[in-house]
């Protein structure tokens, strides 16, 4: 009899404390032996992208090479693919990381009820996060609606150090491996994933710009930031690792406030799982949002990077060629589609999650919702960001946007965010901008006054 290990979003041999478990159960059981199991729903997966394709294949290869090529892969409806694999193991108890998003639960429910009916037992400990969602709450056992005290609150939960993983087992493979699934898709660019990626990125940054991160983590053309948001994703690191190296500087304090937001989120989308594609504040569903011909262009239009908009054409062409966008350039973005062109955030939230390499379901949904002004947002709605300005505030000398706007390279200096404004600007084929910022803020406005009459 021996232990199976189903890794789903942990795809990292240390500080996993789930696998940990099926370790320490496999040399309590005498034999030592752990079966690492992958499943993969082959119809899912060749519906992602090709970047969000290969960066699974990626991070499939650094974890297989990790276990000595033991990950046993199996292609399939994932239930089955786990059942399977736990007969042909004989094993009595299959391990895996407890998640806490709708379509994690969901998954896990499948696969506990079908092992269920063999006398198998699923096992689900930890979370992909420092403190599980649903952990936090009010004094009278209400969830937090708005992220500082959460944030208080989480911080004074706190979390176990983190694990490392057991020694005297052996991997081993009950059942033929089917192979990392072959991309159906090509990706614009080459992905570096694994826990060894995760940890020297990590070491990189805190050596580069952790002391910094306060000042720097918004400058969109300044390397500030920590570049882990991928391995997050696909758990080739677990947030416990970063936040036990953190110390209390400024820098390091505003870091593991950004490890918060991304739990706090975790936390949100757990009690309102509707939320990955309904509205957080059910009264903007009622907001008046543009369709129609002249609406799809300007979605285009915003997709391809070619609004005449640097700042946010600037993001959607990084997204395109990275599979990644700075953090505040993702609020630019965001804001733009809903209170410029007036379109319902989840025509960017779905696309964001076809094309980001590190899409989390719980980030997306909410970091989407809370720039739409639908969100956890104290100040809702009124946030919204002027493109130009935030251009010349994060990108200062126009780094940024020369980089991914090679229309506009000719520019030197700050000038690159109004290029209309200059005789030979648009020389090269860069669009004039499609809208007047200013006129479509007031419309925003006027919109969210309808609402707040019908309410």
């Amino acid at each position: 009899m021996a232990r199976v290990f189903w890794f789903r979003r942990d795809l990292r041999l240390q500080d996993n404390i789930a696998l940990n478990a099926a370790v320490k159960g496999a040399k309590s059981d005498g034999d030592n032996q752990v079966c690492g199991l992958y499943a993969v729903d082959i119809e899912k997966f060749h519906a992602l992208s090709g970047a969000r394709q290969w960066s699974l294949h990626a991070s499939l290869d650094a974890l297989g090479a990790s276990m000595d090529r033991k990950l046993v892969i199996q292609h399939g409806q994932v239930a089955e693919s786990v059942l399977k694999t736990a007969l042909a193991a004989n094993a009595k108890i299959v391990h895996a990381t407890r998640a806490f998003d709708p379509d994690g639960i969901a998954e896990q429910n499948a696969v506990g009820i079908k092992l269920k009916q063999k006398e198998i037992f699923l096992q689900l400990d930890d979370s992909y996060y420092a403190v599980a969602p649903g952990t936090v709450q009010k004094p009278d056992g209400t969830p937090y609606r708005v992220y500082t005290p959460f944030f208080n609150n989480w911080f004074k939960a706190g979390w176990p150090a983190p694990a490392k993983l057991d020694k005297g087992f052996d991997w081993f493979e009950p059942i033929d491996c089917q192979g990392k699934p072959v991309p159906s898709k090509v990706s614009p660019f080459e992905i570096k994933a694994g826990e060894e990626f995760a940890l020297r990125t990590w070491e990189r940054f805190k050596k580069r710009a952790l002391s910094n991160y306060d000042e720097q983590r918004n400058r969109a053309d300044l390397s500030g930031t920590s570049h882990l948001s991928h391995a997050l994703a696909f758990g080739e690191i677990h947030p416990r690792t970063l936040l036990a190296q953190l110390s209390d500087t400024d820098g390091h304090n505003v870091y593991r406030k950004e490890i918060a937001w991304r739990e706090f989120y975790a936390d949100v989308l757990f009690h309102n799982p509707h939320t990955t594609t309904e509205y957080y504040e059910p009264r903007f569903k009622g907001m008046r949002y543009d369709t129609g011909k002249e609406a799809q262009q300007k979605f285009e239009s915003w997709k391809s990077g070619n609004t005449g908009f640097p700042m946010v054409d600037a993001g959607m062409r990084q997204l395109a060629t990275t599979g990644w966008i700075h953090n505040r350039v993702r609020m630019i973005v965001a804001s733009f589609l809903v209170k410029d062109l007036h379109l319902e955030w989840q025509l960017g939230a779905k696309w964001f999650e076809e094309n980001l390499t590190d899409f989390d379901p719980a980030s997306n949904a909410h970091g989407w919702q809370w720039t739409a002004g639908c969100g956890t947002d104290a100040s809702p709605y009124y946030r919204i960001f002027n493109p130009i300005m935030q251009g010349y505030k994060f990108d200062p000398d126009g780094n940024y946007v020369r980089k991914y706007i090679p229309e506009l390279a000719h520019i030197e200096g700050k000038e690159v965010h109004e290029p209309w404004l200059l005789v030979d600007g648009l020389i090269r084929g860069y669009p004039a901008p499609i809208l007047d910022h200013s006129v479509e803020r007031e419309e925003s406005l006027r919109r969210l006054e309808e609402i707040k009459v019908k309410n």
